[in-house]
This record gives structure tokens, C-alpha cells and sequence, in this order.
């Protein structure tokens, strides 16, 4: 008889120890945290930096708009007359004036530029694009500083180059800074050059999402460029273009820098403040007037309430218009 005849088959393996219940229960109960919580601990570090540097600043203003409040602390409150005393102020009605002026100047033609450019470089006809994505780009990149003195070369009133371009069409020379409607559109033209790009691109990234599907399809239907541009691209890129609208509209109104530097500094806005906007007339009082912080804080959150009202309108007119 062969050994592999009388050797016994080997047992089974004994199975391993199962851990006690209550380690089970544990580790349960720490997999079921885990899941519920632990989305909420990676978003809170935003939160908390919102909170901070943003909620807390908001409520902070609110609450210095209802006192007659200076830099040096000494405040007592006042209730609603700061607001009631913006109703009453004129140099807050220029403001205003000027900031929806220079806004619809700059923020309509940006758009509708930026929406073209983006249509056009999206066309995969097109030679060199990723060279013109990258230097449609380059205007956002440059100095404020720089791009100021530029457009002061530019819009000066002897030897500014257009000027010289309106002389050939029999124009006279135009002083830019000294009347309103000539200042709203040289700075207009100054947001319009260094913010189309950046609205270009994120239309750009909003077309690439649209499946290429539809387009072949609607070309085989015999659909035009333009039919499928307004059929397909339009309405797919509605979300896309409702946040640059919106985006657009908070900076338009929050407008700064470029008229403070068009006017050199000059925080009023020109001699009879042409073009003074809302957040000028916000640090004029704020911030270089020390005795009345209390009555900008009103002045920041008029023009917080502004922009919540005209991103709200925005909003519901660019989707029913493209709907």
C-alpha cells in the first residue's frame, strides 16, 4: 500500500477569531461618523476664513451704518438717519449715476465680445488657438498701474492717440476727465480692455463642455453656424454665462481702481466729480474723512443692496432671454 493511500486528508483551517461585538459596534459607529461628518470638517477651513475676513467685516458694518461713528472710537447710535441721509445726499446720487453709467458702458459691449471671441475660439478651424487663448488672457495679467498710464497716453487731451485718430474724422480735441460722458467711456474702454479676456475664457471653458455630438447633428439636419450657435450653444451655456453676468455685475459696481487711477488719485473723481463712483465716495468718507466712518458703512451697504438687486434681475432676465 502507497503512502498517499494512508495519509489522512488535511483538516480544514480553523476559522479566525471574530472580534467582539462591542469592537464591531465601534468601528461601525466610526465608519457611520466618518461618512456623515467628515465632508463638513473638509469645507470648514473656507467657512471659517468667510467668517472671519467676510461675515464678520459685513455684520461689523451694519452695525457701525446705525451710529454716528468715527476712526478714533467714539460712536453713539443713531439708528436709520445715515440712510435716511443718503435719500437726501446728492454726492451720493452722482455716485450712483456714475457707477450704473460707467457699468452699462462696460460690462453690455464686454460681454457681447466676450461671448464672440469665445464662439470664435472655440471653432476648431482655427490655427494657433491655444496661442490665443493664452494672449486674450494677457491684458488681466498686467499692472494696473501700467495699464493707467497707458490709457492716460491714450486719452490725453493735446497728444493722446485718439484724439489724434478723431482729428482725421474732423472731431476736435476732447478732454477726457472734465466732462461725464467722456470719462465714463475712457474708463469703460479701460474695464472693457483688461476684463474681456478673463469673460472670454470662462465662456470658452462653458462651449468645450457641450457635447460635440449635438453640433454634428444639427449640421447633418442642416442646421446654419448660426442656428446651431443660437439652438445649442446658447442654451447649454446658460449656466456659464448667468455666472459671468452675475460675476460682471459685482465688479462693475464695485468699480475702483480704474477711475481712481484715471483720475490720478484723486478720490473725488474729477474737479466736480464726474466720475466718482460708489466705492470712492465709500473710502472719501470711510476712510480719509475720520468723523464719518458711521455714514460710509451706510454707503457700502447701499451699494451691497444695489448689487443684490441688480445680480438678482440679471439673473432672471439672461435666463429668460436665452431660454
Amino acid at each position: 500500500m502507497s503512502l498517499s493511500a494512508t495519509t489522512a486528508p488535511p483538516s480544514p483551517a480553523a476559522p479566525p477569531p471574530r472580534p467582539p461585538a462591542r469592537r464591531r459596534s465601534r468601528s461601525h459607529s466610526l465608519t457611520r461618523l466618518d461618512l456623515k461628518y467628515s465632508p463638513y470638517l473638509y469645507i470648514a477651513p473656507f467657512f471659517v476664513v468667510f467668517g472671519i475676513f467676510g461675515l464678520y467685516p459685513m455684520l461689523r458694518t451694519a452695525w457701525m451704518s446705525l451710529h454716528d461713528w468715527n476712526l478714533i472710537g467714539d460712536h453713539s447710535f443713531i439708528g436709520f438717519d445715515n440712510y435716511v441721509a443718503l435719500v437726501k445726499d446728492e454726492y451720493f446720487w452722482n455716485a450712483t449715476l456714475n457707477t450704473f453709467g460707467i457699468f452699462l458702458l462696460s460690462t453690455i459691449p464686454q460681454l457681447l465680445l466676450a461671448l464672440f471671441l469665445a464662439n470664435l475660439l472655440n471653432r476648431t478651424f482655427l490655427r494657433a488657438r491655444t496661442f490665443f487663448r493664452m494672449a486674450i488672457f494677457m491684458p488681466n495679467v498686467v499692472s494696473v498701474a501700467a495699464v493707467a498710464i497707458v490709457f492716460g497716453m491714450l486719452f490725453q487731451r493735446d497728444f493722446g492717440v485718439i484724439n489724434w485718430l478723431l482729428s482725421f474724422v474732423g472731431i476736435d480735441a476732447i478732454d477726457w476727465d472734465s466732462e461725464r460722458w467722456s470719462s465714463w467711456t475712457a474708463i469703460a474702454s479701460m474695464v472693457n480692455w483688461r476684463w474681456t479676456g478673463y469673460n472670454t475664457l470662462i465662456l470658452l471653458a462653458g462651449m468645450q463642455a457641450i457635447p460635440r455630438d449635438l453640433y454634428e447633428a444639427a449640421a447633418l439636419d442642416g442646421a446654419s453656424q448660426w442656428k446651431q450657435f443660437w439652438r445649442i450653444t446658447l442654451p447649454m451655456l446658460t449656466p456659464t454665462f448667468v455666472f459671468v453676468v452675475i460675476l460682471s455685475t459685482i465688479g462693475g459696481l464695485q468699480l475702483f481702481t480704474e477711475p481712481l487711477v484715471f483720475a490720478n488719485g484723486n478720490i473725488i473723481g474729477g474737479d466736480q466729480r464726474e466720475f466718482q463712483t460708489l466705492a470712492m465716495y465709500m473710502y472719501e468718507l470711510g476712510i480719509e474723512n475720520l468723523n464719518t466712518a458711521g455714514y460710509g458703512a451706510a454707503v457700502a451697504w447701499a451699494m451691497f443692496l444695489m448689487i443684490a438687486l441688480v445680480s438678482g434681475i440679471n439673473f432672471l432676465l439672461v435666463r429668460r432671454t436665452v431660454k
